[in-house]
């Protein structure tokens, strides 16, 4: 079935757009491209999300099919006029192949904005631990590291990048209170996306066993008496 769906998603159709948009002349054939570009993007997305879907409700893996998932993002980052790096990332994370990935990470660093580089790479190892995933989210940093080697650009050498150099290895050992004092001294980097300090909380539930805090308080814990009675 998943051969009969990537035959349906290898016939959506690809345009190739400008990789800066300021550099073309014809404005308005500009806006009619990306226009039709958006179009085909959710047309692509409607269709494999109902896939990966129905995959999750009668396949193996409660995420979806890993392979629909890789589908989806290559098609995302590729045909959308602006990428949403979120949407890519969450699909990648939940797909089955990290080098893939890095190549992507790495073709994005040469063409995103200033500021964006460590935000992209933080999101998807933090994302990638967040469902559990350690060895992913090492391959795909090895992996970046090789392939910036012949590539034209170069890591980010930022605070929040230092983070994540020292979180993977503290993932590999039962040192809870070394990855609290991570988030402590990285406070100010780890705040640059809301959603990092969300998605460490889950890593430290993961990894630790760390209960969340139910944010209703008692009265969240009274609620939940209440619903068991």
């Amino acid at each position: 079935m998943v051969d009969r769906l990537k035959k349906i998603y290898e016939a959506f159709p690809r345009v190739q757009l400008p990789q800066h948009l300021w550099d073309v002349d014809d404005m308005q054939q500009l806006s009619e491209n990306i226009g039709s570009a958006k179009t085909r993007v959710e047309g692509c997305t409607s269709f494999l999300k109902a896939a990966i879907k129905w995959s999750a409700e009668f396949g193996s893996n409660s995420n979806g099919s890993p392979e629909l998932h890789i589908m989806l993002a290559e098609y995302i980052f590729s045909e959308s006029p602006e990428v949403d790096m979120n949407r890519v990332t969450y699909h990648f994370v939940r797909g089955n192949n990290p080098k893939k990935f890095a190549s992507t990470l790495v073709n994005f660093l040469g063409k995103c904005y200033p500021g964006e580089d460590d935000l992209a790479i933080a999101r998807a190892v933090l994302r990638y631990l967040s469902l559990g995933n350690l060895k992913d989210a090492n391959i795909l940093m090895d992996e970046m590291k090789k392939q910036i080697e012949s590539a034209e650009v170069e890591l980010p050498r930022t605070d929040l990048m230092q983070f994540i150099n020292y979180l993977l290895p503290t993932m590999e050992r039962d040192a809870l209170p070394l990855f609290n004092m991570l988030r402590a001294n990285f406070k100010s980097s780890i705040e640059k996306e809301p959603a990092f300090n969300e998605m460490l909380d889950d890593i430290a539930e993961k990894f630790y066993g760390v209960q969340r805090r139910n944010p209703m308080g008692m009265f969240g814990d009274i609620f939940k008496l209440m619903g068991a009675e």
